[in-house]
């Protein structure tokens, strides 16, 4: 039962960094590419058919 009395903060505090993290990349627009979905979309190199 000791190791709980660390593990559960180490996890907490794992989490804590994690969802920083995340909070970071949202805040410095990391998810954002309005022109590259804009582009993606008119883009016609990629080959829609399966292998044969």
């Amino acid at each position: 039962m000791e190791v709980l009395a660390l593990l559960i903060p180490v996890s907490l505090l794992l989490g804590g960094v994690g969802l920083a993290a995340f909070f970071w990349t949202m805040r410095n627009r990391q998810y954002d590419d309005p022109d590259g979905d804009a582009q993606r979309i008119l883009r016609t190199d990629f080959d829609d058919q399966p292998k044969q």
